[in-house]
């Protein structure tokens, strides 16, 4: 064998030793999600109110115990978190009469599965009337959802989050609100400004004071986030109420 050919073989080998580390590297950061704290774990568990179970297609469902729902919403994670960080939101649309959904997301990326929401819609032909949301890179694989179906959703809810580049939803006819907060460094006041001319005219905005990134969720700090001047649970208060008014505005909306 020649000394150019042994040079080639060792090049290539070490480019391919580089590539396995580099996959296995890709892997193990993917499947290490930021994790539940207690109270998102809490919010799974079922009781006279809420049933939670995590269905054959993978998601977790809250079903209200009390009322049939006809409205559903689901929620599509924020990148790299874990999907049960989100309970404490869905637990309160479904407390409030809603059928609620969160869709995990391979390797924890919402745009690995844009259309999600279609499984979950399929599975509740009982459900008249859907509303889908995410947190930051979730509510941007929602939007495109919801520009890929214009006909599946009747609403729309940002959470730290905005549309991508070219998306445009003006004309959409769909209930829109973007839930924002002051100190979020990861999705900052001018990104939600700069897009809005993407999003209907009556879009809703709601301005968290204090809040940050992270705190539209249970899973602790985040990296490049900002920090919080109020609680988890005033930022959830807010963020939850801000999202029952989309749902009950949908709901009135279409009866």
């Amino acid at each position: 064998m020649g000394r150019g050919k042994k040079i080639a073989l060792t090049l290539l080998g070490a480019v391919l030793v580089v590539l396995v580390v580099g996959v296995i590297g890709f892997l193990a950061w993917v499947n290490n999600p930021l994790q539940p704290m207690p109270e998102a774990l809490a919010a799974l568990e079922s009781d006279d109110a809420v049933a939670v179970s995590q269905v054959a297609g993978g998601w977790w469902e809250f079903v209200p115990q009390e009322v049939s729902a006809t409205t559903g919403f689901i929620y599509y994670p924020g990148a790299l978190v874990d999907a049960r960080a989100y309970a404490v939101t869905a637990r309160s649309a479904a407390e409030a009469g809603y059928l609620a959904a969160i869709v995990p997301m391979p390797l924890n990326f919402a745009f690995f599965d844009i259309n999600a929401a279609d499984r979950v819609i399929a599975a509740h032909p009982d459900i008249d009337t859907w509303v889908l949301g995410g947190h930051s890179l979730g509510g941007a694989m929602a939007a495109q959802y919801a520009a890929n179906r214009p006909d599946a959703l009747a609403g729309l809810v940002f959470f730290g989050s905005f549309p991508g580049p070219g998306l445009d939803l003006t004309a959409s006819g769909l209930t829109v609100a973007s839930i924002y907060a002051s100190n979020d460094l990861l999705t900052e006041i001018a990104d939600v400004d700069n897009t809005a001319p993407q999003l209907p005219a009556d879009t809703t905005y709601v301005l968290i004071e204090g809040g940050n990134h992270a705190q539209f969720g249970y899973y602790g700090v985040q990296s490049g986030d900002g920090s919080a001047e109020i609680s988890h649970a005033q930022q959830a208060a807010q963020t939850n109420a801000a999202l029952l008014e989309v749902l009950e505005a949908v709901m009135s909306t279409e009866q």
